[in-house]
């Protein structure tokens, strides 16, 4: 009986460990398959980080290019810059450089122009003058508006200022008149500075300032 008992015990004790045998290759079975669903995920997001990586590299290459583009713009802008400068002071120095012929047109203008503010004067108060000073005063102003003044840019541009517009563009003055660029401008420049024209630079625009006569005195008179 003893015997049996051993046996049975035997038995039970071989039963018990197949279970935990298979127990154990049951666990092993599932850790095999969780590190197979692992290995997958892994290799998932390794290609989702090298399809990253391949994006980051386009958007690398994009803001190079970009990069360059805006290095080449750059470049671009300072040499125009430059250009721009270069254009401007050499206008300034043309604008500036008056020659003594021109100074001096500029003075024997004023100097008219005070003596013709002083004969208006006299005639609105109607006071006794000299006739033969009128004279002479009215034969100096013929000299410069027949001699000087007509083969002047100053004498072309009032001219049309006064006649059809008062308002044009330097272009168009150029056009009408024939007179060069460089000549029309530093003329524009040089009336604007005894205040007969103002310019606006910006929109490169001739405006009279102040009218020496009525657009009507220009038409010719019939006897």
């Amino acid at each position: 009986m003893t015997e049996k008992k051993e046996t049975l015990r035997v038995i039970d004790n071989t039963i018990n460990a197949i279970d935990d045998i298979k127990n154990s290759l049951q666990t092993a079975k599932e850790e095999l398959n969780k590190l197979e669903r692992d290995k997958e995920k892994l290799s998932n997001e390794a290609n989702l980080l090298e399809k990253e990586k391949l994006q980051l590299e386009g958007e690398k290459d994009k803001l190079e290019s970009e990069k360059r583009k805006l290095e080449s713009d750059k470049e671009k802008l300072e040499e125009a810059t430059r250009k721009l400068e270069e254009e401007k002071k050499e206008r300034d120095e043309r604008i500036g450089d008056l020659t003594t012929e021109q100074m001096k047109l500029l003075d024997e203008y004023k100097k008219v122009k005070q003596e013709l503010k002083k004969l208006s004067k006299i005639v609105e108060d109607q006071e006794e003058f000299n006739i033969d000073r009128i004279k002479a005063l009215l034969s100096v102003y013929n000299v410069l508006l027949e001699e000087i003044w007509q083969g002047t840019p100053h004498f072309r541009i009032l001219l049309i200022l006064h006649g059809e517009s008062e308002e044009m563009s330097r272009e168009t003055i150029k056009n009408t008149t024939g007179i060069s660029g460089a000549m029309v401008l530093r003329a524009i420049h040089e009336l604007t500075n005894i205040n007969l024209l103002s310019y606006d630079e910006d929109n490169d625009v001739v405006k009279l300032k102040k009218r020496l006569f009525k657009k009507a005195d220009l038409e010719e008179k019939n006897p």
